[in-house]
């Protein structure tokens, strides 16, 4: 496993991005550019975002790989209120949020990659020695 300053720094970028869009989202609904003054309930979105913090934070792999996914939600949710708020804060906003989903991405994906390398080769090995034992039958 790379064990080194990168993966490191890659660990640490995946934590600090996913808090960031965590703080983001509430402040971009609630004071910066709300849908209605006073915030909104839309700020709640912020909320499924807690459920991977504690395991992005422990660096489980299990988590960091289903995070990387569902995470693109907030990527899609960003691009398209970019494109379509007539609220220039709030696209603004939306085009923020859509930036820190992919520094979360690409943390989370490179930081991962290791991980994946290894599970490979070791499902290779299991798979050469399954069948050396049934070439020996």
């Amino acid at each position: 496993m790379m064990h080194g300053a990168l993966h490191k720094y890659l660990h640490w970028g995946a934590i600090a991005s996913l808090a960031t869009l965590i703080v983001w989202c509430v402040l971009w609904e609630m004071l910066i550019a709300p849908l209605h003054p006073g915030g909104s309930w839309v700020a709640l979105k912020a909320a499924p975002l807690l459920i991977p913090l504690y395991g992005v934070i422990k660096r489980d792999v299990y988590t960091l790989q289903w995070s990387s996914m569902v995470i693109l939600l907030y990527f899609t949710e960003g691009v398209v209120r970019g494109y379509s708020d007539t609220n220039r804060v709030s696209a603004m906003m939306a085009w923020g949020e859509a930036a820190i989903v992919c520094l979360y991405f690409i943390c989370a994906v490179l930081y991962l990659r290791p991980y994946k390398k290894a599970a490979k080769r070791m499902a290779k090995e299991l798979l050469d020695k399954v069948n050396k034992v049934s070439i020996k039958k």
